[in-house]
């Protein structure tokens, strides 16, 4: 069995849903060497999440962010936690929703994900910064 591991940071993305599957497979290029095994991606914050879908019409991505903000909206009267901003309590409920990990299929040294998949960053602040991943891949 093998293991690999690796933190990268992520430049800062605006708030929204992003694409970050390059990003992740230039980081780990050792998966290349996995023939059956899973890599998993974890990101190191409570304000920003990962998912997978849709990798091709980016309005997609749009409608996510649309939906996130009606579904979550900010100010709402029974925060409690609002001293870092506006933005801030909606972001955690929205990362606690979409999770803070995903794990995928590595098969023959890619990963095997679907024809229209993608690993999404999501970016639930208005200015969050760079984001921290720990990626891991195992397998023989």
């Amino acid at each position: 069995m093998n293991f690999f591991q690796q933190e990268i940071t992520l430049r800062p993305f605006p708030r929204g849903f992003h694409l970050i599957t390059s990003e992740v497979l230039s980081a780990l290029p050792e998966l290349q060497q996995i023939s059956a095994g899973f890599l998993q991606v974890f990101i190191k914050h409570t304000s920003a999440s990962l998912t997978i879908n849709e990798n091709a019409d980016p309005t997609v991505r749009q409608d996510f962010e649309s939906h996130f903000n009606v579904m979550v909206p900010e100010n709402a009267s029974y925060y409690k936690h609002t001293f870092e901003g506006s933005d801030d309590m909606p972001a955690h409920i929205k990362a606690s929703l979409l999770g803070a990990s995903v794990t995928i299929p590595i098969t023959n040294g890619s990963l095997n994900l679907g024809t229209w998949q993608g690993i999404y960053l999501c970016e639930h602040r208005d200015y969050g910064g760079s984001r921290k991943l720990v990626v891991t891949a195992y397998g023989k």
